[in-house]
């Protein structure tokens, strides 16, 4: 067969692999755009992608040299998850002319593989978890659980998302292409479509692809193992699961898998999981992972190797650890940004040591024109972050609004796992590092949820709330606020909002408390009313703003 012939059909082939196996678009939206004189760049690139199933049609693109286009976009925005749409539609607001690039459904890892379908899993066993519990407050019956009538209706309610974007981009007047982009020379973008490759001029560029799930290196671990992506193809409950990982999707996963009835051992490569987390949530969370009946092998040193017979599977560790009869294996052991096959070196722009792109404040990159937010500059990777980050940058650029930037101090999130993680701001070591030891002061609460009130069992077994508030200065200004325990998710949004316009101690302590609930610990913690009267309400969140307090500077003196 002729040699050139033989080359362009096993380019095409890479690319399908790699369309195929990358995860469902956070952006993956973006841009695995094939290069057929560089095909050693798609296979270093396909043997980092997760592996856990086909997920895009195997369809062909055209890889001709590029035509140009008579379009000229005022801002072109590479990847169609939150960050990327929220941008393109803010700006279209403005009257700017806008397009965005995608290649997989819309609304990237959070609608996709991420944020919604995992709350659906994590609703699930909430529920499971009060089926357990109804007994103590006189129910009494049994319920069984359908995992494929759950998976059903959860990928039918993400599609239903999917055509939302869809719709949305429409009526904002944005423009949809469907292809995979790589930055071209300053001001132009190649784009791969169906019909071949088309060069688009646009005056800002917009880079949101999102990252994707990668594997360690090991012996079967690619073979035998999923990734986070993977778990939402799973058509059945695992009988008996592995979750290797120490971050918060692997603690979240373990908690679903193993509240719904899965056997679960958690694989840490150190001691304990959420490592950067304050030492009560992380604590408390390991306790409760143990009381649930999780299994957790400590520091191993991570998986060395997993082998499969008669369709189960053996982890061993590095330690030596042994795991038998595996049904499923999740790797969550970190993502990587999705940025090699947008040609970022050729077009000049800087890039981290992980990979990740450099940006300033304001979402540049070190080339003009060209931005970044999201997953792929690794700073905050949430998508209210990104949404937030991308509406700011479309006010600058197109709405009159010079400095407008968004701030990444003092950002409420929350950890899924069983029971659920709210933070914000510093844990009590990173205060003590920044302030010193004398200038910090640490409030804790630790109690059984009303919840449990009914319960029939001794104190100690019943699942704790705990809680813990970090201050600085004389006026004791909140830097800190982290709790775990029924509710935690739903309890931080608004402390979040005190927190950005400086609250003090004082302050939470002036709210009056509502009563019953978990989060009025918040607002009456011991000693209630004594600190100093000094309120922080004066500090300004707004554009961009920093709220926290200079290093060496005591707050309210």
């Amino acid at each position: 067969m002729n040699k050139l012939i033989l080359s362009s059909i096993l380019s095409s082939i890479l690319t399908y692999m790699i369309l195929s196996l990358s995860s469902i678009s956070s952006a993956s939206a973006l841009a695995f755009t094939a290069n057929v004189s560089k095909p050693a760049t798609l296979l270093k690139l396909s043997s980092r992608l997760p592996t856990s199933s086909l997920i895009r049609p195997l369809t062909t693109l055209s890889m001709s040299s590029p035509s140009p286009s008579s379009e000229t976009y005022d801002l072109l925005v590479v990847g169609g998850g939150s960050g990327g749409i929220a941008t393109a539609r803010r700006a279209a607001q403005y009257g700017a002319k806008v397009a965005v690039v995608e290649r997989g459904r819309m609304g990237g890892t959070c609608v996709n593989v991420g944020c919604v379908p995992k709350k659906v899993m994590w609703n699930a066993a909430a529920i499971m978890e009060v089926l357990h519990d109804m007994k103590n407050f006189g129910f009494t019956g049994d319920a069984t659980f359908d995992w494929s009538f759950l998976k059903e209706r959860r990928d039918a309610y993400v599609k239903r998302l999917n055509g939302i974007y869809d719709t949305n981009l429409k009526n904002s007047a944005v423009t949809k292409i469907e292809g995979l982009a790589r930055l071209g020379s300053p001001g132009k973008v190649t784009v791969a479509t169906q019909e071949g490759e088309v060069e688009i001029n646009a005056k800002n560029v917009l880079l949101a692809p999102g990252g994707y799930p990668i594997f360690p290196p090991g012996e079967g671990i690619a073979e035998h193992a999923i990734s986070s992506d993977g778990f939402f193809e799973l058509p059945n409950l695992p009988k008996k699961s592995v979750v290797v990982g120490a971050g918060y999707i692997a603690v979240e996963l373990a908690g679903v898998l193993k509240t719904l009835g899965s056997d679960v051992t958690l694989v840490l490569r150190k001691d304990k999981a959420l490592r950067e987390f304050d030492d009560l949530l992380r604590d408390t969370l390991d306790s409760e992972m143990l009381r649930q009946g999780i299994s957790i092998l400590r520091n191993t040193g991570g998986v060395s190797k997993i082998t499969e017979s008669n369709g189960l599977k053996t982890v061993t560790c590095e330690d030596g650890q042994v795991v038998e009869d595996v049904d499923c294996i999740l790797m969550a052991t970190g993502r990587a940004p999705l940025t090699e096959p947008l040609g970022l070196k050729e077009a000049g722009v800087e890039q981290g040591p992980k990979g990740h792109v450099v940006v300033d404040e304001y979402s540049e990159t070190s080339q003009k024109g060209i931005f970044a937010l999201g997953d792929v500059c690794g700073n905050v990777e949430l998508t209210p972050m990104a949404i937030a980050a991308g509406r700011r940058l479309a006010d600058r650029l197109f709405g009159d609004v010079p400095n407008a930037k968004v701030s990444y101090d003092m950002v409420p999130t929350v950890v899924f796992s069983h029971p659920p993680i709210g933070t914000i701001g510093l844990t009590e070591a990173q205060a003590k590092e920044q302030y010193g030891e004398d200038n910090v002061k640490v409030y804790r609460s630790k109690f059984a949820n009303l919840w449990y009130g009914v319960f029939d069992i001794p104190f100690d077994e019943k699942p704790p709330t705990a809680m813990k508030m970090v201050t600085v200065g004389d006026n004791e200004q909140v830097v800190g606020l982290h709790v775990i325990g029924i509710a935690a998710d739903e309890m931080m949004q608004g402390f979040g909002v005190a927190m950005k316009m400086g609250a003090t101690k004082a302050d939470f302590d002036s709210s009056i408390a509502i009563h019953p609930t978990a989060s009025e610990e918040f607002v009456t913690l011991a000693p209630w009313g004594l600190s100093p009267q000094q309120s922080g309400a004066k500090v300004s969140p707004l554009n961009g703003a920093d709220v926290q307090p200079k290093a060496g500077v005591a707050a309210g003196k």
